[in-house]
């Protein structure tokens, strides 16, 4: 649907819009999170505080970015791409976090000394990809690039869930 969504507004650029921009994202975390990893390993911490369970082996890696470092890099693409169809894959340069080292700074950030608890396999779900890394040297060669790595972001995350659940 993301590649037949794509090629619907490049026809559209070329046949009546003057110009198009097509963002592809990374994993997009920031505050008031509602799902994903880190709401997920915090709400399993709270649950049971001795013991982390991560589904998969740990090894699943994939990049991160924050919210307002996203939003960032879409207006600047905004302001200074200018070909008729803007197509940019936004992301951190790194090849991101892997699940045990989020797992870990949960741990951390929640000042826990709970063990981490595996499930087994190369995926956590049904459908989980293993490892995703795109290229953004597009988007560096235009002149942006993140001002923090993916574990990084994830430990500014974490920081940010935990404050939300103590306020």
């Amino acid at each position: 649907m993301k590649l037949a969504s794509e090629a619907l507004i490049s026809a559209a650029a070329e046949a009546y819009l003057q110009q198009a921009w097509i963002f592809r994202f990374p994993n997009v975390l920031g505050p008031r999170l509602t799902h994903g990893i880190i709401y997920d390993l915090l709400r399993k911490l709270q649950a049971t505080p001795t013991e982390l369970e991560v589904l998969g082996d740990g090894t699943q890696q994939k990049p991160y970015l924050h919210s307002s470092e996203l939003i960032d890099a879409m207006l600047f693409i905004r302001a200074n791409a200018q070909q008729r169809v803007n197509l940019f894959n936004i992301g951190p340069a790194d090849e991101g976090a892997t699940v045990t080292s989020i797992a870990q700074a949960v741990i951390s950030g929640a000042q826990s000394s709970a063990r981490i608890r595996y499930t087994g396999g190369d995926r956590g779900w049904v459908g989980d990809v293993p490892r995703f890394q795109y290229s953004v040297e597009k988007l560096a060669q235009l002149g942006w690039s993140t001002p923090s790595g993916s574990l990084a972001v994830v430990r500014r995350a974490i920081a940010e869930a935990l404050a939300e659940a103590n306020a």
